[in-house]
């Protein structure tokens, strides 16, 4: 009874349903216009018309065309009406201008050494994917940085809190889910002693994602002990495709020194401290050198978009960096909605390691629900004669997304690619590891979301030495999970029925 009070009271059901009332109230508004005017119906017409054309020359990927499509034919002016008011961005203009304004400002911090140019005659694959990079993020490649990787949310805790603890200057945490309890809490503690050494903290959570677990007003409790603290996304029950638009981030930056990213969000699930879906495995990587400025510049990015504080980039860009010898080349990626980023830039770095794998292509995603290009990519490359092998979750946390993903084995499975499930419970990590000497691991999953709607970052690694750690993790899963043989049939006649609709329309979501 408590639960159901629970979700009853909650801010997201709340702010649902004021949502849904005022869709209905628009629809009907809009439906009794359009009944009783013979202009109203007339310019309708055009106006139904000229969107549907919009849509069908719009430069945009066939499976966001597609559910915008049905819905315009299904409901004809109703549809185009909900399309101009769910994806029209005027009221995120000031919004964008202020993000391009702060990549702007950023750039005299972050440019380009001859790192790139040496690539080219070293590894063709490796300077076009770093030239890229650059080219679409202004985010450069550095060779100046060591990387460590954690193969469980319980060894980046400890590490997080040691490197937390050495802070001196200031601090930088953004992260999609921030939950009370023991990871936070730990993490809370440090960061109020360092506030009272003098240390500058600023902590960055999304909103949206931290509707069911912190207070509405939890912002307010962490600027009360001196912690700078900015929900991104602020939610308010209005209709605004902003709400899709969330900060998916995971990002610390310690003195512009230490730097760590990764799929692990700040609750105890993420340390197996709370059991939720078996054993939740996930990983992360900490950055120490040159390339933690690109961290830094994401962060200050997205703090000056969202902020009424504004900091000055001087203060946390101008860093003296020591020489820390060959190990490899490091190059940080942002990626978000289309307004801020006229790239996706996650799905490209993906399909362009996909594409260049020779031996092999190993990936572990949460969610593999992602488009035709990348699916066919996989089956392509499994069919030359690459080893093509991904670990995705056995229990899951969302039941439907998982019967997504279950739908996605069979063209995979026949076409050479080896899907594996997590037997022990959960997978949560988003990492590509490509012939020993290319890999990515970042909060980017397999899934539109992830692709096309959210803020995400990641980092592209060529002959880190964190690649081999990597892979052994890798190795030591797949012993622990269970291969998919029999990819036909996985499941119901309705279940089938259900994901076929979704699949239709889960790219808007």
């Amino acid at each position: 009874m408590k639960k159901l009070l629970k979700i009853i009271r909650s801010r997201f059901l709340i702010s649902a349903l004021v949502i849904l009332l005022e869709f209905i109230q628009l629809l009907i508004v809009f439906t009794l216009l359009y009944e009783y005017s013979t202009i109203i119906f007339i310019l309708g017409h055009i106006f139904y018309i000229g969107v549907f054309l919009y849509i069908i020359n719009k430069y945009e990927s066939p499976e966001f065309k597609l559910p915008w499509i049905i819905i315009i034919m299904l409901f004809s002016v109703v549809g185009a009406f909900v399309f101009m008011l769910l994806t029209s961005n005027n009221q995120n203009k000031r919004t964008i201008l202020r993000f391009k304004n702060n990549k702007e400002s950023l750039k005299p911090y972050l440019e380009q050494d001859e790192t790139i140019k040496k690539l080219e005659d070293e590894n063709r694959d490796a300077y076009l994917q770093a030239n890229y990079v650059k080219k679409s993020t202004g985010l450069p490649c550095y060779k100046n940085t060591k990387i460590s990787y954690y193969k469980i949310g319980e060894d980046f805790h400890k590490e997080l809190l040691n490197s937390l603890k050495e802070a001196k200057d200031f601090i930088f945490m953004e992260y999609f889910i921030i939950e009370e309890g023991k990871m936070w809490n730990s993490i809370y503690e440090i960061l109020k002693e360092k506030v009272k050494n003098g240390v500058k903290v600023y902590v960055i959570y999304d909103d949206f994602g931290c509707m069911t677990t912190l207070d509405e007003k939890y912002y307010k409790k962490l600027s009360a002990e001196g912690i700078c603290c900015n929900p991104t996304n602020k939610f308010a029950p209005v209709l605004s495709r902003i709400h899709n638009n969330r900060d998916h981030r995971k990002i610390t930056v310690i003195d512009g020194t230490v730097g760590f990213t990764g799929g692990i969000n700040l609750a105890d699930e993420y340390i197996n401290s709370k059991v939720k879906h078996g054993h939740w495995k996930d990983t992360a990587i900490k950055l120490e050198g040159e390339a933690v400025k690109s961290l830094a510049a994401l962060f200050l990015e997205m703090w000056n978009t969202q902020s009424k504080i504004q900091l000055e980039p001087d203060q946390f860009m101008k860093i003296e960096y020591k020489e820390i010898g060959p190990v490899g080349v490091v190059a940080p990626y942002g990626d978000g909605p289309e307004d801020f980023y006229k790239d996706d830039v996650a799905k490209y770095v993906y399909l362009n390691m996909i594409n260049s794998a020779k031996k092999y292509i190993y990936i572990t995603t949460p969610y593999l629900i992602c488009d035709y290009e990348i699916l066919n990519t996989l089956c392509v490359s499994a069919k030359k004669g690459v080893d093509v092998r991904i670990i995705v979750p056995h229990i899951p946390d969302k039941k439907t997304v998982f019967w997504m993903t279950q739908s996605n084995y069979e063209t995979l499975v026949k076409n050479g690619v080896k899907i594996y499930e997590y037997t022990p419970g959960f997978i949560h990590a988003k990492q590509f590891i490509c012939d020993d000497i290319f890999a990515t691991c970042g909060t980017v999953n397999l899934d539109y979301r992830s692709l096309a709607h959210h803020f995400e970052c990641g980092i592209w690694m060529y002959k880190t030495e964190c690649i081999e750690s990597m892979k052994k993790d890798f190795m030591d899963t797949i012993n622990i999970s269970k291969e998919i043989k029999d990819a036909k049939n996985r499941l119901a006649s309705w279940k089938k029925l259900i994901v076929e609709v979704m699949k239709v329309f889960f790219p808007l979501f």
